[in-house]
């Protein structure tokens, strides 16, 4: 697009206009056009519209990976409500809290969801209605997704939207604490995509896989609204698993732009495939690009990926309280694998220390973010808006630094760096420099207090084949100084990982939190 649309409404239908008769979304058997989508959203919208669903109204999303979560989302935003997606893994408690604490006057969910859809519809008071995926039974507040679609007309009463209203209010994980809604408008959104599609040169001829739950910003912006602004292709898979069902989509739908966490390329990266496919992947492998965010990347993953499959794999960084998006490795140019990239257009950053002055190039400290992209506030929380945003700037609470070439390294979270008798321990240096023992296939290093040095690190390593203790912290001693040694290495089958493959190190550190004091 040559100018950017004032809100996503009028993207949406700038682009469904047209490209009508093009492929908007595949879904295992179903191929849906930008025509049929924008009348799917037509209808919905409608019998919200029924609902009283207006402006400010929200709506929440309960839904897996599926085309009528993109219907859903544009039908809401349609009538100038507001979008609520709900984490898929959370159960009744967790989804109570964002319907109760949002407000939402009706829930979209899948089938699985709705016996826990029904409880919370009889506890709080501002739910109305449930709208299910399909309904196992309908009664005046449980109604049928496909039979309200099947028989509304289309909503054509064209509702006005500010650009700066807010179109979705997006849940934090709450590691941290309890779960704070950012509030992202249109604009916020808008300007995200844009960014993004000038970094990696994005076409309406691009076809993206979209394996990461939409209900995560990451996801919702690059794999749905990202090629939806350029009237491209989306292969929408419900799952991650099996693997091969995401390598046979690829080739089967000649995708162009994957984009997955650090565990997806990890796997990749590891796997054993035979030296004739390796071959033949150099001339019908369809990708184009590879594009990981979410979570830190490995710099010894990205290395064996790209050798492996010759395909540029960029890393990025992002927060939900920015759309998500901050910066990314440049498609062309120079890149840096080791760090995050460079801020995105519309975006500046900055690192400051604690009393709040701006750090020289290469020094490490908190990352802000300034730019249209920028939340507006968290939902009804004037107090931690205030925290987080200072004169535009907004505290993303990560630790990092930036070069004279303006790339970004993030360093980890403030809350997880580590203070061994006042020397600053930053997990990631430890956690990349076990990234890159051949044995090691995941690894995660959280502090514990100490009674002597205040603070230790501890490493917990997920190993590919034999290997012990000593040999781990013989290894890192030849590699770090003795100070950021972790003083114990605990072995796992897997590390906990939430819904993008971030690794929750919240509960590991509730694993061994007090094992020094017990001694």
């Amino acid at each position: 697009m040559d100018k950017i649309p004032s809100n996503l409404v009028d993207m949406f239908d700038e682009v469904a206009d047209k490209r009508l008769r093009h492929t908007a979304l595949i879904f295992g058997a179903r191929k849906i056009t930008y025509g049929a989508l924008l009348t799917q959203t037509k209808k919905l919208a409608f019998e919200l519209d029924k609902l009283t669903i207006g402006k400010s109204d929200k709506v929440a999303l309960w839904l897996p990976n599926c085309p009528e979560f993109v219907v859903s989302f544009f039908a809401i935003l349609r009538l100038g409500a507001i979008v609520v997606p709900i984490n898929t893994m959370f159960k009744q408690e967790e989804a109570k809290f964002v319907i109760g604490d949002s407000g939402a006057k009706v829930l979209i969910c899948s089938i699985d969801k709705v016996a826990e859809g029904e409880t919370i519809l009889a506890r709080l008071d501002c739910l109305k209605y449930l709208i299910s995926l399909p309904a196992p039974r309908q009664n005046s507040v449980v109604l049928n997704y496909h039979k309200l679609i099947k028989d509304a007309i289309l909503f054509n009463n064209p509702v006005s939207l500010d650009p700066n209203a807010t179109a979705e209010i997006v849940y934090t994980s709450g590691t941290t604490g309890t779960p704070k809604g950012a509030c992202l408008t249109h604009r916020n959104l808008l300007t995200n995509v844009a960014d993004c599609e000038k970094i990696i040169s994005f076409s309406k001829n691009d076809r993206i896989i979209c394996v990461l739950p939409l209900f995560h910003s990451f996801a919702s912006t690059v794999c749905m609204l990202l090629p939806i602004y350029k009237g491209a292709k989306i292969i929408i898979m419900r799952t991650v698993r099996p693997f091969k069902r995401i390598i046979r989509a690829i080739f089967r739908h000649r995708v162009t732009v994957f984009v997955g966490v650090p565990s997806f390329y990890s796997i990749l990266a590891d796997a054993h495939f035979p030296k004739l496919f390796l071959f033949l992947n150099l001339f019908i492998n369809p990708v184009r690009l590879c594009i990981s965010g979410a979570a830190a990347l490995p710099f010894d993953v990205w290395r064996k990926f790209e050798r492996k499959f010759r395909r540029p794999l960029l890393q990025g960084y992002g927060l939900t309280e920015s759309s998500p998006v901050v910066s990314l490795n440049p498609l062309k140019g120079k890149r840096k694998p080791e760090s995050v990239g460079k801020a995105l257009p519309s975006a500046s950053v900055k690192v400051i220390d604690k009393e709040g002055r701006k750090l020289k190039n290469g020094e490490v400290g908190e990352l802000l973010v300034n730019g249209p992209s920028v939340m507006k506030e968290y939902y009804n929380l004037p107090a931690e808006t205030e925290k987080a945003l200072d004169d535009g700037w907004l505290y993303t609470g990560d630790l990092a630094k930036i070069d004279s070439e303006g790339f970004v390294f993030i360093m980890g979270r403030i809350k997880e760096m580590i203070n061994v008798r006042g020397l600053n321990v930053y997990p990631k240096e430890i956690e990349d420099v076990l990234f890159r023992h051949p044995v090691i296939k995941e690894a995660a290093v959280v502090g514990v207090t100490h009674p002597r040095r205040g603070e230790v690190p501890v490493a917990f390593v997920v190993k590919k084949e034999a290997i012990d203790e000593r040999e781990i912290i013989r290894y890192l001693r030849q590699n770090i100084a003795s100070y950021k040694v972790p003083r114990k290495i605990f072995f796992k089958e897997i590390l906990p990982k939430g819904a993008t493959g971030k690794i929750l190190k919240m509960e590991l550190q509730k694993e061994v939190e007090g094992i020094f004091g017990r001694q």
